[in-house]
């Protein structure tokens, strides 16, 4: 007899795991291809000398922050996909989806002319006069990007939502490729087009981001499994009273991501007062941390799905079982993380680096970024879980309270009273670990609530 409920509740949990990483896995391998254009645009740029390469990784700061501000507010089209799937109005989604999409070239048209005025922002922040006009003209060339990028999104986060996840794969893949290839031909002078540095891997980023959204559209067009949708039946133009509720959801998404991002834009500013060592020391460790994210953060948007999708078919006590399950595997992958960090930062750091001060200190550092990777898995597998219960304004001053009234006076004091490079990663951990904790805290709770 005491067989039985254990079977079932393995059976169950196999189930669930199973769902999570055939939504989840084709999400993380598309994360981790996003993040590998970053990495090949700063290759490539470094090869061009070091002036090109400081403007392309401050413009990338820069857009970066830009792009997950406004791809926050349209990420609420995916929990509310996902129940309008799991409650059977089939209907309804298209409509939807159309509105996003209006509200995505909103955006994408925002941010192209924000990043056309940058230039005079540089400026301002005391940026050396030799780096501002390349930068300039990166972001310049990359902006023609933005509105593609953010109308791809938007068809992105539909296929999200009804669990359609290998395509966004394979689009991500194709505009690698493009990138890439773009990369070579128009920042060092191939195939008859001169050298334009900087400029042409601002133009190749924008090319391949064209490339993603010609694909996912044909994609969508061929594939019967979205026809069924009827997606492109009809034109609709944009309706406030459908739209309101997607940034009454997605504001807060967005802010969140900004705040998250601003601090850790915020202490390398405080590292790059110490010194060059301890600047590079910290990239090096950030690299790191940002690379072994991309998995929890894949997992954490198939939470959101698997979330919304039970509570879409009024099935609250499922919601709560797959955002814990969702949480628990997110926080399991960053812990082994850490101890393979731990265990082999001296290795890791020696990989980024042949300087051996800047080594020695990123050790010292990634030993730090060790000790917040479970943190870091829980608290953004509990966001996915809240996202897919459409609670995002609780989550947000959480965010708020943890990041800026905790981690950051903390980060500066750890700099005043002389812990060096440590002493603002150790903001982060506390940071970190106060948001996971109550996040947790949050969706025990009201998935508990949602429940009775």
């Amino acid at each position: 007899m005491s067989r039985w409920p254990s079977s079932l509740f393995s059976l169950r949990l196999r189930g669930e795991l199973a769902a999570l990483l055939r939504i989840g896995g084709p999400l993380m391998a598309a994360q981790l291809v996003q993040t590998a254009m970053g990495f090949f645009d700063t290759v490539m740029m470094g090869r061009v000398g070091p002036i090109e390469l400081a403007a392309v990784a401050i413009g990338t700061g820069l857009w970066h922050a830009l792009f997950l501000f406004a791809l926050g507010i349209l990420m609420a089209l995916s929990p509310s996909v996902a129940q309008l799937n799991g409650a059977g109005r089939i209907a309804a989604i298209a409509p939807l989806v159309r509105q996003a999409l209006w509200l995505g070239a909103a955006l994408g048209l925002f941010c192209w002319a924000v990043l056309r005025r940058m230039e005079e922002g540089l400026t301002l922040l005391g940026i050396e006069p030799a780096i501002v006009p390349i930068a300039g003209d990166y972001l310049r060339a990359l902006s023609w990007g933005m509105p593609p990028i953010f109308v791809y999104m938007g068809l992105r986060l539909f296929s999200e939502g009804i669990a359609r996840t290998r395509p966004v794969l394979l689009i991500s893949l194709l505009g690698l490729a493009v990138d890439v290839a773009a990369n070579y031909i128009l920042i060092f002078g191939h195939w008859g087009f001169p050298p334009m540095g900087a400029l042409g891997c601002g133009i190749a980023t924008a090319l391949g981001m064209w490339t993603m959204l010609v694909g996912m559209v044909v994609m969508m067009c061929l594939d019967t499994r979205y026809r069924h949708y009827g997606l492109f039946r009809q034109w609709d133009w944009p309706c406030w009273r459908e739209l309101r509720p997607l940034l009454v959801l997605g504001l807060p998404i967005g802010i969140g991501l900004f705040l998250e991002t601003a601090i850790f834009a915020t202490v390398a500013l405080l590292l790059g007062r110490l010194g060059a060592v301890a600047a590079a020391a910290h990239q090096v460790a950030l690299n790191v941390a940002a690379m072994t994210f991309m998995i929890p953060l894949g997992l954490s948007m198939a939470t959101t799905v698997r979330v919304g999708h039970a509570m879409g078919a009024g099935d609250p006590h499922a919601a709560r079982y797959s955002g814990l399950v969702g949480i628990a595997l997110s926080g399991l992958f960053m812990a082994v993380m850490a101890i393979l960090i731990f265990g082999a930062h001296r290795t890791i750091a020696r990989f980024y680096t042949d300087d051996a001060a800047v080594a020695a200190v990123a050790a010292g550092l990634l030993r730090l970024a060790a000790l917040f990777q479970i943190s870091d898995g829980l608290q953004v597998g509990a966001l996915g879980a809240l996202r897919g219960l459409k609670d995002t304004r609780l989550p947000l001053v959480i965010v708020l309270v943890a990041y800026w009234v905790l981690a950051f006076p903390l980060a500066v004091l750890g700099v005043r009273v002389g812990l060096g490079p440590a002493g603002p990663w150790l903001g982060l951990i506390v940071g970190l670990t106060v948001a996971a904790v109550l996040l947790n805290l949050r969706f025990w709770r009201l998935s508990a609530r949602r429940g009775r």
